[in-house]
């Protein structure tokens, strides 16, 4: 089964998304192919720093209290998750950058540990995660090569057709909201379910990806089972069942 999930490293739901999934996913008995795909929530903020939280919320036509009774609520929805959160800092930027620096954890097989070390980074530390030496300082403890992460980071043009193509299908998909679980190109579960409705759909998913076996006959005919095989008698379609050697 292949699982598909579109996020941005700037959604808190996100966040708390991924820890939820990863619970179901953890307790899910069958193997589950996992693909993250990038999306960017707001590709127009500027490329070069991030913008302040007193700027991000009056984008939103949010006070700062209102924004902080906000944060608070999502902090506590985190940490019942086991995550940690920071109410008082975080930076908003554009995310382009660390989306490509996950498609290169991606090519080395370590896109769920640079993902998991992101999202810790921006939601739970106290330094910028748009800072690019905190991004390869980050990169390297997930453990990429600092030579290829700065190659990467100096070269705009590694790994971006992979995030553009990512948010081509997303838009193909209808997908407008983050984070957003495609299950084998047939089921779309949009947002930070509890970990009860992700475990229901994977389960659904499997069985209905399964083919139903239909019995003909009656059970009589010869073969053989864990009691012996079924000897032929002359002129005759039954036997006698003898053990098996």
């Amino acid at each position: 089964m292949h699982v598909e999930i579109w996020s941005d490293l700037s959604c808190p739901w996100c966040y708390i998304g991924k820890a939820r999934f990863d619970q179901a996913l953890a307790a899910f008995p069958h193997r589950v192919e996992l693909t993250h795909r990038s999306f960017e929530l707001d590709p127009q903020l500027a490329q070069t720093g991030p913008t302040t939280g007193a700027e991000h919320a009056n984008k939103y036509g949010l006070t700062p209290a209102e924004a902080r009774a906000a944060e608070e609520n999502l902090a506590g929805i985190a940490r019942e998750e086991g995550l940690d959160y920071l109410v008082d800092f975080r930076d908003h930027g554009n995310t382009f950058d660390l989306h490509r620096l996950l498609h290169l954890a991606a090519a080395r097989g370590l896109h769920d540990e640079l993902l998991t070390l992101f999202y810790q980074g921006n939601f739970a530390a106290e330094r910028s995660i748009y800072d690019s030496e905190h991004q390869v300082e980050i990169a390297i403890r997930a453990g990429l090569d600092e030579a290829e992460i700065r190659a990467v980071l100096a070269d705009r043009r590694a790994y971006a057709d992979e995030v553009r193509r990512d948010e081509d299908e997303a838009a193909q998909l209808g997908i407008t909201s983050v984070p957003f679980f495609v299950i084998d190109r047939k089921y779309g579960v949009s947002g930070a379910q509890s970990v009860e409705a992700f475990s229901e759909v994977l389960k659904r998913a499997w069985a209905e990806r399964q083919p139903e076996l239909t019995v003909l006959g009656t059970g009589d005919e010869a073969g053989c089972d864990a009691r012996g095989c079924e000897l032929p008698n002359v002129g005759s379609t039954g036997g006698t069942r003898t053990p098996a050697i």
